[in-house]
């Protein structure tokens, strides 16, 4: 396998960047315009130099400009409380998922690679539609059907998902035992110099990584 990862800088992308460290050629970042893309770029930076990984950073602004989502600088504020579908249904940008992986299966072809893998987990499927089983399911046909050589089945680009069926605290357990180091992580939707610690986000990382959390909170 010679894998792309979308790769945000979070805490399931940079996991799944270090268990597979050995199969990814390419990792990819997209700056679309929302709140907590920069401190999640900076350290998918610095993650990569460490895993001796190539990383791009492709720049989506138009989904900023055009798109509407709490998610984004143009956006409303950000929700706190509880990671779930009622209370961050304001955060969900558009297809976001969708136009991602349609960028990253141009790249795998034209960097010669047989791979995309994204970490979408279990806790997600409730609030965000691009990152469900069906949807990994359906997109992985058409990535694999609209690659390879026609008339030359399994010649496609192969959309990996390994964590679509766990829970993030089952990939934060994977990650300490990988050694992986979560101070180089980001989370916060709100984009902040330090994780606020309130935010639906902030609150499904701290049940995480609850007894190795070495996030600085706000609150």
């Amino acid at each position: 396998m010679k894998a792309v990862l979308i790769y945000s800088g979070g805490l399931d992308s940079t996991t799944l960047l270090y268990e597979f460290r050995e199969s990814i050629a390419l990792a990819v970042s997209f700056d679309y315009g929302s709140k907590h893309n920069a401190r999640e770029i900076e350290y998918a930076r610095k993650n990569c130099a460490r895993a001796g990984v190539r990383h791009l950073v492709i720049p989506l602004d138009f989904m900023g400009r055009y798109f509407r989502s709490d998610l984004l600088l143009s956006g409303g504020g950000i929700p706190e409380g509880a990671y779930d579908s009622e209370n961050m249904s304001s955060t969900v940008v558009p297809f976001r998922n969708g136009i991602m992986l349609s960028i990253a299966a141009g790249l795998a072809e034209s960097y010669g690679l047989d791979t995309i893998m994204m970490a979408n987990h279990s806790g997600d499927h409730s609030i965000y539609p691009d990152c469900t089983p069906e949807f990994t399911q359906a997109f992985g046909k058409a990535v694999e059907y609209g690659t390879g050589k026609v008339g030359k089945p399994g010649s496609g680009v192969r959309l990996v998902s390994p964590y679509c069926n766990i829970t993030k605290r089952q990939i934060a357990l994977r990650g300490r035992d990988l050694g992986v180091d979560y101070s180089l992580t980001y989370s916060c939707y709100k984009g902040g110099e330090h994780h606020c610690g309130k935010c639906g986000t902030c609150v499904e990382r701290k049940e995480a990584l609850e007894g190795f959390d070495p996030t600085e909170y706000l609150f």
